[in-house]
C-alpha cells in the first residue's frame, strides 16, 4: 500500500473517530436534558401527608357538603332553596374523600423560556377527590402557604386526580397547560394528549418534548415574568369564563412557581368554589 493511501486511510479513520465522538458527546448532552423534562420534581411524602391532613378538617368537609348541596353554584348566586333546606342537603350529601392526594403538575415558566434541563412541568398544588352520596364529584385543592398546607379551592369534577391516575397507569406523569386548559402526559421524551384540548394542541400522537417546548415558547415566550406583557400588569391573572353550566364567580390567582395556577386563597374558611370550566387567559 502506498504511503499516500496509508495516510488517506489513517485520516479517514481519524475523521470517523472524531465524528463518533461528536455523536457520543451529543448523546451525553441531550439524554439528560430529555430525561429531566420527563421527570417533574415530585412532592415528598411528608408534603402530601400534610396536604391530605388539610383536606380532612371539619370545616373543609362542611364546605364540601354545601358545595354538593348547591350543585357547585357559588354562595354569591341564588340557589332557590332556603338556608335550612341547604343545610339539610349538605348533611345528606355526606361528602367523603376518596383516593390519594396527588400533586398537580403545571407547565413550567422556566421550560417555556427554554432554560436548559428544566422539566416540562412543576408541582403547583395538590388535589384530593371527594364524592357525595348522590355521586357528585369534586376536587379539593391544597397549596403551601406561609409554611403550611391550606385548602384553596373546591372545583366540580375530578380532572386532576383522574388524569394523574391515567398517566401513572401508563408510566408517565400528567400535567396541565392552564392557558388552554389542556391535559397531557409526559413520558419517554414525548408529550402525549390526555384530553381534547391537548389533542388540538399536539395532535392525536403527541409530539416530542423539544417540539412542545418550541410550541409553548411561541405561545407564551413574550408573556413570561419580566416581559413587557408582565410589566403591563397582565401576566399572572386569568378570567373565569362561564361554561354551559354557568359561572362560578370571581377569583384571584396567586403565582406559584412563576406561573398562575388559578387558585383562590382562603381568608379564614372562605374557600374558593367553582365549576368547570375555568380558562386561564394570561400566563
Amino acid at each position: 500500500m502506498s504511503n499516500h493511501r496509508v495516510h488517506a486511510t489513517r485520516t479517514a479513520t481519524a475523521l470517523a473517530a472524531v465524528a463518533l465522538a461528536a455523536v457520543a458527546l451529543a448523546a451525553v448532552v441531550l439524554v439528560p436534558a430529555a430525561h429531566a423534562a420527563d421527570t417533574p420534581a415530585a412532592l415528598g411524602s411528608g408534603e402530601l401527608a400534610a396536604a391530605r391532613s388539610a383536606t380532612q378538617q371539619p370545616a373543609v368537609l362542611d364546605k364540601l357538603g354545601h358545595f354538593f348541596a348547591r350543585k357547585g353554584v357559588p354562595p354569591t348566586q341564588q340557589l332557590g332553596i332556603s338556608a335550612a333546606d341547604e343545610a339539610r342537603a349538605a348533611v345528606a350529601a355526606a361528602p367523603r374523600l376518596t383516593g390519594d392526594t396527588v400533586p398537580v403538575y403545571t407547565l413550567s415558566a422556566a421550560f417555556v423560556a427554554g432554560r436548559a434541563g428544566t422539566p416540562v412541568a412543576e408541582a403547583g398544588f395538590t388535589a384530593t377527590a371527594a364524592v357525595a352520596a348522590d355521586g357528585q364529584r369534586a376536587s379539593v385543592w391544597t397549596a403551601e402557604q406561609n409554611g403550611g398546607w391550606r385548602v384553596v379551592n373546591i372545583a366540580s369534577g375530578s380532572d386532576e386526580t383522574d388524569y394523574a391516575a391515567r398517566a401513572a397507569a401508563d408510566g408517565g406523569t400528567a400535567f396541565r397547560e392552564p392557558q388552554i386548559d389542556a391535559w397531557y402526559e409526559v413520558k419517554g421524551g414525548r408529550v402525549l394528549p390526555l384530553d381534547e384540548d391537548a389533542r388540538r394542541s399536539v395532535g392525536d400522537r403527541g409530539t416530542t418534548v423539544a417540539a412542545y417546548q418550541q410550541l409553548v415558547h411561541q405561545r407564551y415566550g413574550d408573556k413570561l415574568p419580566g416581559s413587557g406583557y408582565d410589566a403591563s400588569g397582565k401576566a399572572g391573572g386569568f378570567e373565569a369564563a362561564a361554561d354551559s353550566a354557568g359561572s362560578a364567580g370571581s377569583m384571584t390567582a396567586p403565582v406559584v412557581g412563576g406561573a398562575a395556577v388559578g387558585l383562590t386563597a382562603l381568608a379564614g374558611t372562605a374557600f374558593g368554589l367553582r365549576r368547570r370550566k375555568v380558562r386561564v387567559k394570561h400566563y
